[in-house]
C-alpha cells in the first residue's frame, strides 16, 4: 500500500469552541485579501461573538455557545 500524504492543514473543531487549524495554510476576507496570522496554528471564532474576528477571543465560554452536533 503506497504511503498516505500528511495533509497539508488540518482543523479540528472544538466542541462548543472553535476550529483550530494546524499546518501551512493561508487565510482570506470575503473580499480574498489575505489575513495574516503570523502562525502555524490559529483558532478560529464559531460563536460569532468575537471582538477579533475571525479569531476566537474565548467569549464562546461567556456565552455559553453550543455548536450543532451534527456535520450539517
Amino acid at each position: 500500500m503506497p504511503p498516505v500524504d500528511e495533509p497539508a492543514a488540518t482543523v479540528t473543531p472544538y466542541p462548543d469552541g472553535p476550529l483550530l487549524v494546524r499546518g501551512d495554510f493561508q487565510l482570506f476576507t470575503v473580499d480574498g485579501e489575505r489575513i495574516e496570522t503570523g502562525r502555524s496554528t490559529v483558532a478560529l471564532c464559531r460563536c460569532g461573538l468575537s471582538a477579533i474576528k475571525p479569531f476566537c477571543d474565548g467569549t464562546h465560554r461567556a456565552t455559553r455557545f453550543k455548536a450543532s452536533s451534527g456535520r450539517d
